[in-house]
């Protein structure tokens, strides 16, 4: 475990990979939870992730007001 209450570690293996995230207190105890993915699942949950990711960048820096429109 590492300084933050979660680390998250990816293994590849023979089909895609497998994903372990480690909470380090969840109601009290640690948890992991694993998720094995084929390659095309493993794709499509890297775009969803950076997909999140954008979304949440849009949503936390305002946009500067745009000037000398119209």
């Amino acid at each position: 475990m590492s300084d933050r209450d979660w680390t998250l570690r990816v293994t590849p293996t023979e089909a895609g990979v497998r994903l372990e995230l480690d909470l380090a207190n969840l109601d009290g105890a640690p948890v992991t939870a694993a998720i094995a993915l084929d390659r095309a699942e493993a794709r499509h949950f890297a775009r969803a992730l950076l997909a999140a990711a954008g979304d949440a960048a849009e949503r936390t820096f305002p946009h500067p007001p745009v000037t000398g429109e119209g």
